[in-house]
């Protein structure tokens, strides 16, 4: 726990000096609590962040980690919720496993007194945390995890998605897919997908999805990774031997960039078409030099398909004047900064912080993003955010590889999602 407690710091290290006092206020917990709270100022609201560290996951966290603070600051600067209530950030490490994340939920809630959960990565994390935080009615916002489930089979009336779950990530890639199998005549694929909820949820959606958009391709062999692998070659062998016209991936996190320098050194990449893998502009700064051009890639909020937004254009000012111009907010960070300013346009339709005022104020609710205006689904509060799929080529706009305007395709969430409330109800638990 020492080891986490000490990352956590490092990241949070002179973030926001200024505008927070960083405190360790129990063991594993880093607090930044408001430096300057205005005379007249009600209680504060508190905020448990729930994110990995380290292990798999530990790098889609880094810039969440980092930004939500600046988010912080600026709402703090007008009081805070309703002007009154100013924010406090409560970090702890999931280590990416579901009973660590949901005996740090549950010691936030009961010891912290949080009144907002944000977070985490990986959803079987995640839906650990659904259970506690239904437990305590505590609103929960997610803007990593998006397995299908946690808006769907899991549901509870205090998660609210920002991001694209795993059904319409893979709906999208399969209207783009269909599109190539149609233009090029493919006929068979692999999948490659890690062996954990995400991995499992994404690759039957896109499997079963593909089957009724272009039944003529068909699946010839299902993989599985662990989750953490770090030795993909005998799965690029095997896909090489058999020989698909093009293969499937489920993979995220770090294993994704292992994955996709093993794959471009064996020559994987040059022999079978890989359409649709997952590349956040995480994997854009990381892999800028690497990553090869022409890739068909998907991403859930990126920056240079957003920039026409204020509130892009906001967060990516407010974040390279602390973190430089050679940084940028990446898709988590940005849905990360989503959901902190979601909440505060919730506080100020319900006119109140009483958690189960703002859970009906979101409900159904339309909110100001960096992606435009967007509205949650009322029967699962799935946010109605697009998908977007393109080519990576370079730019002579930006320092890093991004998804070539040209070949950009922007799928609206409503278009692959399960098609009517009725179908999702069907599938949602029924709790108390």
């Amino acid at each position: 726990m020492s080891g986490a407690k000490d990352d956590l710091t490092k990241k949070l290290h002179g973030i926001s000096r200024r505008d927070f006092l960083v405190t360790s206020v129990a063991a594993g917990t880093i607090a930044l609590l408001p430096r300057w709270v205005r005379a007249g100022s009600a209680e504060p609201y508190r905020i448990g962040v729930c994110l990995p560290t380290t292990g798999p996951g530990a790098n889609y966290s880094a810039r969440p980690i980092k930004g939500l603070p600046l988010i912080a600051a600026q709402i703090n600067k007008r009081g805070g919720l309703l002007g009154k209530h100013p924010i406090e950030l409560y970090f702890r490490d999931t280590q990416t496993k579901p009973d660590v994340g949901a005996r740090e939920a549950r010691s936030l809630i009961l010891n912290e007194k949080v009144q907002c959960i944000i977070g985490t990565w990986s959803s079987a994390v995640a839906m650990a945390i659904q259970e506690i935080i239904h437990e305590h009615k505590v609103l929960h916002l997610a803007a990593t995890s998006n397995s299908s489930k946690i808006v769907n089979e899991n549901y509870t009336p205090y998660s609210f998605m920002f991001g694209p779950n795993s059904r319409m990530q893979s709906g999208a890639t399969v209207v783009a897919v269909a599109e190539m199998i149609k233009k090029r005549g493919w006929n068979k694929f692999v999948t490659l997908g890690q062996d954990y909820e995400w991995g499992r949820d994404s690759q039957r959606v896109f499997v079963s999805e593909l089957a009724k958009a272009a039944p003529e391709a068909k699946l010839i062999k299902a993989l599985w990774c662990r989750l953490g692998e770090t030795d993909f070659s005998s799965y690029i062998t095997a896909i090489m031997a058999m020989k698909p016209d093009f293969m499937f991936g489920a993979i995220a996190g770090k294993d994704n960039e292992t994955f996709l320098q093993q794959a471009k050194a064996m020559g994987l990449l040059k022999k079978v078409a890989y359409p649709g893998v997952f590349l956040p502009v995480t994997e854009l700064i990381q892999q800028a030099k690497t990553l090869p051009r022409g890739i068909i890639g998907i991403n859930r909020c990126p920056f240079f398909a957003n920039m026409q937004y204020p509130m892009m254009q906001e967060y990516m000012k407010i974040y390279q004047a602390k973190f430089g111009k050679d940084d940028f907010p990446d898709d988590f960070a940005c849905m990360y900064f989503d959901a902190l300013n979601g909440l505060d346009q919730a506080a100020a339709k319900a006119g109140s912080v009483n958690n189960e005022a703002m859970r009906k104020a979101l409900t159904g609710a339309t909110i100001d993003t960096c992606r435009g205006k967007l509205k949650f689904r009322e029967c699962n509060n799935q946010l109605d955010c697009p998908s977007y799929v393109g080519e990576v080529a370079n730019s002579k706009e930006w320092p890093i590889p991004v998804f070539d305007p040209k070949t950009l395709i922007v799928v609206p969430g409503d278009k692959v999602w399960m098609p009517s409330c009725d179908e999702v109800q069907k599938v949602q638990k029924k709790r108390s």
